[in-house]
């Protein structure tokens, strides 16, 4: 395969099973490919690159780099969740930070990548809290803390953010179909790649064919065990060298 897609797999210590898997991707999908996008949400969290030489961070990186040393180009596109990823990660996970939107030129392809919450723009409260924590001055602000204050912080938002969540329709959660057409319009494109919302699907529209990237989650709720097979949550976009999208679920 030319290129693979892969986002929403909001790994942290919680989610052995869901990193085990990501780690089979890796070595047996990644690393035969010529380059690999990831499109946001790969951590659950990340407080900072100050944090890049803890444990778990490091099992992530190692296993990047190891597809990286082997010759597969890994780009970085944050989400909402992983935006404060910086430099230092890309150094130590051998890979190279893009901004959204991000035009992709691939095997005759013009792609569109975006992670896919900037388009959520029906979620009125999510666009002013996203418009904060974007901005440099708090993001600055932020980093300033001690690493263990900026993790309770995060703790706290997280707990509000699945309580906001239960309050929310499921249309206003999804991105909104003005701002699709504006970004196809914009950027001059008729394929678009996004994550964020966790609906996989293949939409045709006037504009252009849009791929909703699954997320993931192999977590039994009670159990350390591995959940039920046709219970997993995960997959990955393919294009291959004639230019073909093959959608792969696990």
């Amino acid at each position: 395969m030319v290129a693979l897609f892969v986002s929403d797999l909001h790994l942290s210590p919680d989610t052995p099973n869901t990193l085990a898997a990501f780690f089979s991707f890796l070595q047996n999908e990644a690393v035969h490919a010529t380059q690999l996008y990831l499109l946001g949400d790969l951590f659950e969290y990340w407080p900072g690159d100050d944090d890049v030489d803890s444990p778990f961070p490091q099992q992530v990186c190692q296993a990047l780099k190891r597809v990286s040393d082997k010759g597969t180009k890994i780009f970085w596109l944050s989400g909402n969740r992983d935006f404060l990823v910086g430099p230092a990660f890309a150094a130590a996970a051998g890979l190279t930070l893009v901004n959204e939107p991000h035009v992709a030129d691939i095997a005759g392809k013009k792609i569109l990548l975006v992670h896919g919450d900037a388009q959520c723009t029906d979620d009125t409260a999510y666009m002013t809290f996203r418009t904060q924590v974007r901005n440099p001055e708090w993001q600055a602000a932020f980093l300033a803390r001690p690493l263990a204050e900026r993790k309770s912080i995060i703790a706290g938002m997280r707990e509000g953010s699945r309580a906001a969540q239960k309050e929310k329709s499921m249309a206003i959660m999804d991105v909104n179909l003005a701002q699709i057409a504006a970004l196809f319009k914009t950027h001059q494109v008729n394929l678009l790649i996004h994550g964020h919302t966790h609906r996989p699907d293949i939409h045709h529209t006037l504009e252009g064919v849009r791929y909703v990237l699954p997320d993931w989650d192999w977590e039994a709720s009670e159990s350390i065990e591995p959940i039920a097979a046709d219970k997993r949550r995960g997959g990955w976009l393919a294009l291959d060298s004639t230019g073909e999208l093959h959608a792969i679920r696990v």
